[in-house]
């Protein structure tokens, strides 16, 4: 065990530095553990934000990852509301915004990603949102309600999944929504064209309108407020409120600044680790949205923004950091709720790596199982409307499994039976 007085510090106030701060204690830890971040809140879990409590079915308190007590319970030192804005790795220390430093002999980087921004004239004006954070979320739950008693417009820059949920839920509060994308469908770099469709289809047919191939080139307003969004292909869209929904980037700033070693962005980003969650310095981590893993299973990097992957990803490298022989290589998984359609992902299948896709059950229904092949092998599966099958579907993935696939395509198989 490691010894009782030596000091761990996690930077980052969000799931993955939560759920570390929690396994260094569970694991019998009876050091330091110091969590240093940047909000005000508490660290809080992410989904709801673009989920249940956007739409005002669940409230504040119910996504915080503890009860505020525990941390005082727990003997976590808490600095919330403050940034580290340097490392010095040879005196293995950090520094923080008001000048303290604090020493550490492990580190933990659990720093998260930042959205994107959108790079067009216009985004200073105050109905341009982001939804990253829990004071974003707070802010568009008022708007998206305002939207929808004033029969307003939301444009929303961006079809992925945060672009998705929020037009969901833009248009359960009656907001029109209007969604730019330069794809040509919804969500193409994660599933591809192929079930990309079915996702148009799905908001189509509750009134949200689509502008594939095209991006947003401006914001048009008057006295501060937005009037219009116009994109590159001439057109114009009205709009009382406009979501940029183009992504998230790594924060990556300190640990760049410190000297560790980096992934290019065009490889995804992020800090690099390797299957123990260790930098290229040995005594600093990273865990969560900003770390690229050396996955062993898919044998390249990963750099994973989900949900999952910093509430695995934060413990796994808490018990690495106590000295624990640490492998991880846990299988990507996702899940999204859009109307009355819930469903959940497992693997690691962009364009390009697969060239195959099999759907088992009723797409027209959406209740099905779709399935992305490459050489026969599965590389993953996404279950609509369909439950109790995640671990099975992992399985396939995990084993490298290449089942026939027309029973893989056939409801009336068991799946499990297609395992071995």
């Amino acid at each position: 065990m490691v010894d009782a007085d030596q000091t761990f510090v996690i930077v980052g106030g969000g799931l993955a530095g939560a759920k570390a701060a929690e396994t260094l204690r569970a694991e019998g830890f009876t050091g330091r553990v110091i969590l240093i971040g940047d909000e005000r809140d508490h660290p809080y879990e992410r989904p709801p934000l673009s989920k249940g409590y956007l739409l005002g079915k669940e409230d504040r308190d119910s996504v915080y990852v503890h009860e505020p007590s525990w941390y005082a319970q727990a003997d976590v030192e808490l600095h919330l509301g403050q940034t580290v804005v340097a490392i010095d790795r040879a005196a293995h220390t950090v520094r923080l915004g008001d000048g303290t430093v604090v020493r550490y002999d492990k580190l933990l980087l659990a720093t998260g990603a930042e959205p994107r921004r959108l790079d067009v004239p216009g985004t200073g004006l105050a109905g341009v949102h982001h939804l990253r954070r829990l004071a974003h979320a707070d802010r568009l739950r008022h708007v998206l309600a305002a939207l929808g008693r004033d029969n307003g417009h939301l444009v929303i820059a961006g079809a992925g999944w945060i672009g998705l949920e929020v037009a969901a839920a833009a248009r359960e509060y009656g907001a029109e929504v209007t969604v730019v994308e330069p794809e040509p469908t919804p969500l193409h770099a994660v599933l591809g064209p192929e079930v990309g469709q079915m996702f148009t289809d799905l908001h189509a047919e509750h009134g949200v309108r689509f502008h594939f191939g095209a991006r947003l080139t401006e914001i048009t307003g008057q006295d501060g407020m937005v009037l219009a969004a116009r994109t590159d292909d001439g057109e114009e869209h009205p709009a009382h409120d406009v979501l940029a929904a183009i992504g998230a980037a790594p924060r990556t700033a300190l640990a760049e600044s410190a000297g560790l070693a980096l992934v290019d962005r065009a490889e995804g980003g992020g800090v690099a680790v390797d299957a123990s969650l260790r930098t290229s310095d040995p005594d600093v981590y990273a865990a969560g949205d900003v770390a690229a893993v050396r996955h062993p299973l898919f044998g390249t990097r990963l750099r994973v923004e989900h949900w999952a992957n910093a509430l695995n990803g934060g413990p796994a490298a808490a018990r690495a950091m106590l000295g624990q022989d640490v492998t991880y290589d846990r299988v990507p998984y996702f899940f999204s709720d859009q109307y009355d359609v819930g469903l959940e992902y497992s693997g690691w299948a962009p364009p390009g790596t697969y060239d195959q896709v099999v759907v088992r059950g009723d797409a027209g229904k959406r209740e099905f199982i779709a399935f992305w092949l490459r050489e026969g092998q599965v590389l993953a599966g996404m279950n609509v409307n369909v439950w109790d099958v995640t671990e099975t579907i992992q399985t396939l993935v995990r084993t490298a499994a290449r089942p026939d696939p027309e029973a893989l395509s056939d409801p009336t198989r068991p799946l499990e039976s297609l395992l071995g």
